[in-house]
């Protein structure tokens, strides 16, 4: 029998503070050997309850820090209708693609899941995630997915970590770090795997700094202190960092102190901004900022085949969080696109125009669409900074712009590249994308199942239109190694429907 690494912090930090135990028959808290036979979308461990559970025989069990191929003992904490979820006691047969964890918090921190799975193990995972999301849920037979493209070094990757304030255990003491998994108990994180060494330095000095001019964190029950997240930005090519304190309210005594210590201290930081966010809840900037010292935005230059594009990037301006990949993935799009010149091509949830700068270069005109008006601000800078005149920028939601514009172009777009959220597409944006029919679609997803869902829609022969769109490759790129996020290119190329 062999423990996991670090399996104490499973057992005791994972499940303790869920608060959502269920009993329906008598489970929780009894113990099974199971049989690890795949990763859940979470990364953790599923496998199905052994016929020693009764009549809970065949239920799903999830079971976070078990890998495929192990067979293990777990203990029930939760039950569902339809499955259990467990902590894992031990291991008793080991995976050969089990290795031990490089971050002495793993377990603890919330971050970086899959840290005890081999790294080539885990682009095999991630191509299979997508593999079994277009399958199961987008109804595609035998999606056209290639191997998922992963980093040489996959570490120090993070060019933005956002760590939530916390006090420590005596008044004095504050801690800076991440969110133990499944709490909002901050883990004090000295160093982080994922992030560069300036994002590390930096962080120390700022923990130091709260603490010798006692700023006091804000407190999620009473919704009292001052400090509620430091973000930390780090350019990977011209060795510039920003900083943003997001504060419960406009009054901020030591800001400008700190801003200035912290500045004396690091030639690379361009600026330290303060973010205001008095709501209660999850979200973590608030509508309004004012910079402390410095300016407000750095720059970050992404080069691909050749062609270098500097971007400025403001406090809350989405803007990739793996440079290194980010180029990888604008590539992959690019090559998808096949531009020639003289194409109408859009580019929507455009953010500052990662991808509309590049496009711009191998476009006759590109038109960007982006609700977040400081993204969109940015993107017009972004474009002066790049001597790009072909960008035409729209500040405004796809679903609410797009029909409007549908029915101006004077021409249809060869090409359309989408890079929506997480929760995908809306339905009405996605017909009025059928019937605008660009000769190719271009969908850069960071999440299968909404990408599954909402290519089951494009992908669909309906009669009411006049071409459908083929599937012609699934390109996953690893943008968060260690996690269990993937990011997907999707190109569609469209076929004329048979009268």
């Amino acid at each position: 029998m062999v423990w996991p690494h670090l399996s104490r912090h499973m057992m005791e930090a994972y499940w303790t503070e869920r608060g959502k135990v269920k009993e329906l028959t008598g489970l929780v808290g009894r113990t099974f050997s199971v049989e690890v036979t795949g990763l859940g979308y979470a990364g953790e461990g599923v496998g199905r309850l052994p016929p020693e559970a009764g009549e809970a025989w065949g239920k799903t069990c999830f079971i976070p820090g078990a890998l495929p191929g192990e067979r293990v003992l777990a203990e029930v904490t939760e039950e569902h209708r339809r499955y259990v979820n467990a902590v894992l006691k031990a291991v008793e047969r080991i995976s050969p693609d089990r290795v031990t964890p490089a971050c002495p918090l793993f377990g603890l921190c919330g971050g970086c899941g899959l840290q005890h799975l081999d790294y080539r193990a885990q682009l095999r995972w991630k191509r299979q995630l997508v593999v079994d999301a277009l399958t199961h849920l987008g109804g595609i037979e035998d999606p056209p997915v290639v191997e998922c493209v992963g980093m040489e070094n996959p570490r120090g990757y993070r060019n933005k970590v956002q760590m939530p304030v916390a006090r420590g255990e005596s008044p004095t003491t504050r801690l800076l770090g991440f969110y133990q998994r499944g709490t909002h108990r901050v883990v004090d994180v000295s160093s982080c795997l994922v992030q560069p060494d300036l994002g590390n330095d930096l962080a120390a000095r700022i923990r130091e700094l709260l603490e010798e001019l006692q700023i006091e964190p804000y407190d999620e029950l009473s919704g009292t202190g001052q400090v509620r997240h430091v973000l930390i930005r780090v350019a990977r090519r011209g060795g510039e960092a920003l900083v943003v304190v997001v504060t419960r309210q406009h009054e901020f005594p030591q800001g400008e102190q700190f801003a200035r210590k912290l500045a004396a201290d690091f030639p690379e930081l361009v600026g330290v901004v303060q973010n205001i966010n008095p709501r209660r809840g999850n979200v973590i900037l608030g509508p309004e900022e004012r910079v402390l010292w410095g300016r407000s935005y750095f720059h970050e230059v992404l080069e691909v085949g050749g062609l270098a594009r500097t971007f400025r990037i403001s406090a809350r301006s989405f803007f990739q969080v793996n440079s290194e990949q980010a180029e990888r993935l604008i590539g992959i799009a690019l090559a998808a696109a096949q531009l020639q010149g003289e194409e109408l091509a859009m580019d929507l949830f455009c953010g500052a125009g990662t991808f509309a700068l590049f496009l711009a270069a191998y476009a006759r005109e590109v038109i960007g669409i982006e609700e977040t008006d400081a993204a969109v601000a940015d993107g017009k800078i972004n474009a002066r900074l790049n001597g790009t005149t072909n960008i035409r920028f729209l500040a405004g939601r796809v679903e609410e712009l797009l029909p409007r514009l549908a029915q101006r172009l004077p021409e249809r777009p060869a090409v359309v590249l989408l890079d929506p959220p997480r929760a995908g597409v809306e339905a009405p944006a996605l017909a009025v994308l059928r019937q605008l029919a660009p000769s190719r679609i271009v969908y850069v997803s960071c999440n299968p199942a909404t990408l599954a869902r909402d290519l089951r829609f494009l992908l669909a022969k309906e009669t009411s239109y006049g071409s459908h769109y083929r599937l012609v490759k699934v390109t996953p790129v690893d943008m968060f190694p260690h996690t269990a996020h993937v990011e997907c290119v999707a190109l569609m190329s469209r076929v004329e429907n048979q009268l």
